[in-house]
């Protein structure tokens, strides 16, 4: 399969191919006056396909007002969690400007970071995890098996029990040995399923991810049970 244009209708076809019935989706503000026509973007396709599971999106130019007020306004419409990309936003996740955003949403909502990319240092491993210790009731998910060309350094997570973890943008660049001894270091109940769509062909990670010698509870953990659990859905 090409890879297609991110439209709604492509995800859904891609998703379905795979038995996917439940979708995470967000997209990523890259300037403060974008952030309420995005989430009002989601708002309206969350309403419209009731498979959408809507993440928000901020920006770090916000005052800490008006951060309060469109988390406030987006857990009142539905949303789930809180998608930001400190790579594409151009912030530091440790910096003082980001700390707006976990004292704004504290233990309401979990973060959906994209981190690593040894190319830039805005998502490191190494400011998540200053983060997640200095803001323990904040759940922080961390995509790409916890960082995206950072794979050999999953035991600086060991232990710190509100980051979780995705599969999207890894399995093709990763042995599936080296994947098992990341879940198996971390917990597979700390990991999620995900395409990076439309990044990424879902039939694709879904044979490589069986490819993985896991358990049948550990795959039914991952592909359901853990995000079900996390965002409190049926």
């Amino acid at each position: 399969m090409e890879k297609s244009a991110g439209t709604v209708q492509k995800l859904i076809e891609d998703g379905k191919r795979i038995g996917v019935t439940k979708y995470v989706v967000h997209s990523v503000a890259t300037t403060a006056h974008q952030v309420r026509s995005i989430n009002e973007f989601i708002k309206k396709e969350m309403f419209e396909h009731k498979e959408f599971i809507g993440f928000m999106t901020l920006h770090q130019e916000l005052s800490q007002e008006e951060i309060e007020k469109e988390v406030a306004w987006c857990i009142e419409n539905g949303f789930k969690g809180v998608k930001l990309h400190p790579d594409f936003q151009k912030f530091y996740i440790d910096e003082p400007r980001a700390e707006k955003f976990y004292r704004a949403i504290g233990d309401k909502l979990p973060i959906l970071f994209h981190i690593g990319d040894d190319r830039y240092d805005f998502s490191s491993p190494e400011r998540l995890v200053r983060m997640a210790k200095k803001y323990p009731k904040t759940t922080f998910i961390a995509a790409h098996f916890g960082g995206y060309r950072c794979w050999n350094v999953a035991d600086m997570y060991v232990g710190l029990n509100n980051v979780y973890f995705d599969t999207c943008s890894s399995l093709p660049f990763i042995s599936t040995k080296k994947a098992k001894e990341i879940i198996d270091k971390l917990g597979a109940d700390r990991f999620f399923f995900a395409t990076d769509f439309p990044m990424w062909d879902a039939v694709n990670e879904y044979k490589r991810f069986l490819e993985i010698d896991l358990t049948d509870e550990q795959r039914e953990m991952i592909f359901s049970k853990n995000l079900r659990k996390l965002l409190k859905i049926d």
